[in-house]
């Protein structure tokens, strides 16, 4: 099985290289330049023969990826990588007209495959070929060994303000690694990632396939974004994606694949989000560490499509553990960061800014279920949340997938629900203040938020409605939170379970018929 990768410093899965025949062209036949990049020579290119390209490679046998100089790149570890920087005057569009200059990440230890990156304009493709001298590094660093055309570990898209020179570096999208990418929300910050697609992640005596995204099609430029094409290639699986990455408050992603496979699939997730969850208000293990809470994401939200409001706050379990939540037509899902107080966090990393992900579903998405896994860790550094659409079609060899989905990199949700929100679920020992805290009791503090219950006719307490695959429920009681915020109510309860099997949860608030509330659902873990 391989780990998740790291997601602070550097991903340990990379991208990798191979020939793309027609769509592509040979490092060697390198001779135009311009903007002080080095290009290859010009091909036809569109989507259309992207992905006539990925079909006629699923009935080739897979090649794996080459590694340009392992030997060097091996000695270029983490502290040598990161004197490494891209000189600005060798940027894809570095003088404009244009508004989104595109950087280039070089080649390390944590990034020996190398992916082709090309230009688009006018319906031709243009590889680009690395160049030492597109690089600032040190006099003696090893990666001055690095030959001519030796290949890119990912690249950025930064933003110049109308074109003005000089552009101020501020990137808001990332490709490096695989098939992951990222992209800045609306508080300017990075977190959690996505990817291509996400290939049974985590299922016994199955190990995990990481595709990479081999050949990269960068432009052109649209009024407020940028389209970009990739090819995905692994042992069992061949795609074709395009990517219009529009820059707004945060960031949106439309994206249009066609998937061709060439093996098998327990796990086939689509539209894959990889996030960070160790420890939040909801549990924290004793001086585990200084800060209140570490997370990049604290909960699944789900919009089905029946129109029920999901909300699943985020585990980190002492076993790995995957849910699914069957669904037809989904309206749409994605791991969100609710907390926005920098006091719950006081950590200079801004935690409290990281964007929350929103999957939209486009077309007919079909029967399914959203898959969410939660693997254990001990430390930041590690990506143990995934979450992913499953289709029931199976993933078998030669089956074709054609999707199209948005992705939303914003501050919340981009159709909040009308209901009261869960903004809190904490647990403690249950019982009463005392007298003795009898042992398999647990009590569960959930608190909502919103318009609903600020609504509420003065006196008036809303009714928990609750419901567990086992156990039973006591001292159920609802009280509004005193802190003179409108509609900031919570429900208090005990449940009583015996053994260590995980306990499936649900919680709503109502006034009579009118629900208040989105549902609450929970993973309970005897402790």
């Amino acid at each position: 099985m391989v780990d998740a990768p790291d997601r602070r410093a550097f991903l340990k899965a990379a991208a990798a290289t191979g020939a793309v025949g027609a769509v592509g062209a040979s490092p060697a036949s390198a001779q135009s330049q311009d903007e002080g990049i080095k290009f290859g020579p010009a091909a036809p290119f569109s989507f259309d023969l992207l992905k006539e390209e990925a079909k006629r490679l699923i009935g080739e046998p897979y090649r794996p990826p080459a590694l340009p100089d392992p030997e060097i790149t091996s000695k270029i570890d983490y502290e040598a990588w990161g004197k490494i920087t891209y000189n600005t005057d060798h940027a894809l569009y570095a003088f404009g007209p244009e508004r989104f200059p595109v950087e280039f990440f070089h080649l390390g230890m944590f990034f020996k495959k190398a992916v082709r990156i090309h230009k688009v304009e006018k319906g031709e493709a243009r590889e680009v070929l690395y160049d030492p001298v597109y690089f600032n590094m040190p006099a003696d660093s090893i990666a001055r060994g690095l030959p001519q055309g030796a290949g890119f570990a990912g690249f950025r898209i930064q933003e110049a303000k109308d074109g003005e020179l000089p552009w101020k570096k501020n990137d808001w999208v990332a490709f490096l690694g695989a098939s992951y990418f990222r992209a800045i929300g609306e508080l300017r910050q990075y977190g959690l990632s996505a990817r291509g697609v996400a290939l049974d992640t985590w299922v016994a005596n199955r190990s995990e396939e990481f595709p990479d995204f081999t050949h990269i099609y960068v432009g052109p430029e649209t009024e407020t974004g940028v389209v970009l094409h990739a090819l995905l290639e692994g042992p069992h699986i061949v795609g074709a994606y395009r990517f219009l990455m529009t820059r707004g408050k945060g960031v949106v992603m439309d994206i249009d694949c066609k998937l061709y496979l060439r093996g098998d699939f327990v796990r086939f997730g689509v539209a894959p989000l990889t996030s960070m969850y160790w420890f939040s208000e909801t549990r924290k293990p004793t001086a585990v560490d200084w800060r209140p809470e570490v997370h990049d994401s604290d909960g699944l939200s789900m919009w089905t499509g029946t129109g029920e409001r999901l909300w699943r706050p985020l585990n980190n379990p002492s076993r790995v553990m995957a849910s699914a939540f069957g669904d037809n037509h989904p309206k749409g899902f994605g791991l969100m960061q609710r907390d926005r107080t920098y006091d719950h966090y006081q950590d200079n990393v801004f935690y409290d800014r990281r964007p929350s992900v929103w999957v939209e579903p486009k077309g007919d998405w079909g029967k399914g279920a959203i898959h969410l896994v939660e693997i254990p860790t001990d430390d930041e550094i590690h990506d143990n949340i995934v979450c992913v659409w499953v289709p029931e079609k199976p993933a078998v060899a030669g089956a074709e997938f054609d999707l199209s989905y948005r992705l939303h990199w914003l501050a919340d949700e981009p159709y909040p629900t009308p209901l009261a929100r869960c903004v809190a679920t904490r647990l403690g020992n249950g019982g009463q203040p005392g007298k003795p805290r009898p042992k398999g009791v647990r009590k569960f503090m959930v608190e909502f938020l919103g318009e609903p219950l600020a609504k509420l006719p003065y006196g008036v307490k809303p009714e928990p409605v609750l419901w567990a695959s086992r156990g039973t429920f006591s001292y159920i009681y609802t009280e509004s939170v005193f802190d003179n915020v409108p509609g900031h109510w919570r429900a208090q309860f005990d449940l009583t379970v015996t053994g260590d099997e995980p306990v499936e949860m649900r919680l709503y608030l109502k006034n009579g018929d009118e629900v208040l509330t989105e549902n609450w659902l929970y993973q309970y873990h005897p402790f």
